[in-house]
């Protein structure tokens, strides 16, 4: 059996036999789920790449880090990954899904096709193959549609950031735009590439954005109640505590404004 973690709206676990894999590469697994755990995910990769490099015949390991890259949004190291799992173990159409979902996202769509050909009718994956042929065979059709709104070629139309909340900018032309479904913040940067610049753990329910001019990024986390600090680095830390649904921020000079929902308020905050 696996112990693996499967990206949906929840993680799920399932016990696994302690002797199934070398010793080293199982202590490296289990790691990477204690971090995992905590929000620490960068670690957990880690963990997971150390313990495919140790044991290379440990598919669950692959499986964990294939989706920890995938729910950072890291489509191509993921993709990577699984097509391992997929030449150890051919028939492991949970991996040979995963490879045709992930090739969707990177706008693969033949590969897409190719890989959920290889998806056989008693396969436990097989309506969710059927599902996702059916999204490729609308793929064009949204093309369409969007083309059809007019845009004007000078402007940039960003796709796929789930329920975009706040907007802010940095002094070297970056664009942060926080995603509250996903509890994220994406960055678009000067050449117009779209990536995801911090998930974690901390975050839940991002709505308003500020940034300095260091680089640090202010978050009003909705959720938690609390507003946090972001270094350039990805450092995250509590600035302000017991802040009641805390919505909209705005930043001048070293002063931070916050309106917080829960209290009918406006909090005034002086850098330091």
């Amino acid at each position: 059996m696996k112990k693996i973690l499967i990206i949906l709206s929840v993680l799920f676990f399932v016990n696994m036999p302690a002797f199934a894999y070398n010793t080293e590469a199982q202590l490296q697994y289990n790691r990477g789920i204690d971090f995992y755990n905590m929000g620490k995910y960068d670690e957990a990769i880690t963990c997971f790449r150390s313990a495919v490099k140790v044991d290379p015949s440990f598919i669950d390991a692959y499986y964990n880090l294939g989706s920890v890259l995938e729910f950072l949004e890291q489509y191509e190291p993921a993709l990577a990954v699984f097509k391992q799992i997929i030449v150890r173990k051919p028939d492991d159409y949970e991996a040979v899904y995963k490879a045709a979902y992930l090739s969707y996202k990177l706008g693969q769509d033949d590969k897409a096709k190719t890989y959920l050909t290889l998806i056989p009718s008693y396969s436990a994956k097989y309506e969710d193959a059927k599902s996702l042929s059916r999204e490729l065979s609308l793929s064009h059709k949204s093309d369409i549609e969007i083309g059809s709104l007019k845009i004007p070629e000078t402007n940039n139309l960003y796709n796929s950031i789930p329920a975009p909340t706040g907007i802010t900018s940095d002094n070297e032309g970056n664009v942060y735009v926080a995603s509250f479904t996903t509890n994220s913040i994406y960055k678009i940067t000067p050449d117009n590439k779209k990536v995801l610049f911090i998930k974690n753990a901390k975050i839940d329910g991002p709505i308003g954005i500020a940034c300095d001019k260091y680089k640090n990024l202010y978050i009003a986390n909705y959720n938690k109640n609390n507003v946090l600090k972001v270094s350039p680095y990805g450092e995250i830390t509590v600035l302000i505590s017991n802040l009641k649904f805390p919505y909209y921020i705005y930043l001048t000079s070293n002063i931070l404004y916050i309106s917080a929902q829960g209290s009918d308020s406006v909090l005034k905050y002086i850098l330091k």
